[in-house]
């Protein structure tokens, strides 16, 4: 098997839920404090985003895509544990990318 894919086969992403989202105003880039809920057999993870330009209330019960085994990372005060994903458009937004309506908190992501 190709190197690249072995690589991607390692990562482990899944389908989370933003439960909850505050500003983190001691980073230097604006950026907002999450908490994901991975479902019942991974639980709730904590990262940061660089996703000021949505608002607050648009993010709470969104569903998300994260890479929950990158290992933890300190990222100013916390400690953060996945990372989601998102493309970023022509102005540098981060636009999160959201699974199908009908897929499950923890689902798998191949």
């Amino acid at each position: 098997m190709n190197k690249n894919v072995e690589n991607f086969m390692e990562l482990d992403i899944r389908v989370g839920k933003i439960i909850s989202v505050e500003e983190f105003p001691e980073l230097n880039k604006p950026s907002y404090l999450l908490n994901i809920d991975f479902g019942e057999d991974i639980g709730i993870k904590k990262t940061s985003a660089q996703i000021t330009n949505y608002s607050l209330e648009s993010l709470v019960n969104k569903k998300c895509i994260g890479i929950i085994n990158l290992g933890d990372k300190q990222i100013g005060s916390i400690m953060s544990q996945c990372l989601i994903l998102g493309s970023i458009d022509k102005e540098g937004n981060v636009l999160l990318l959201n699974p199908d309506e009908n897929s499950s908190l923890g689902d798998r992501v191949s």
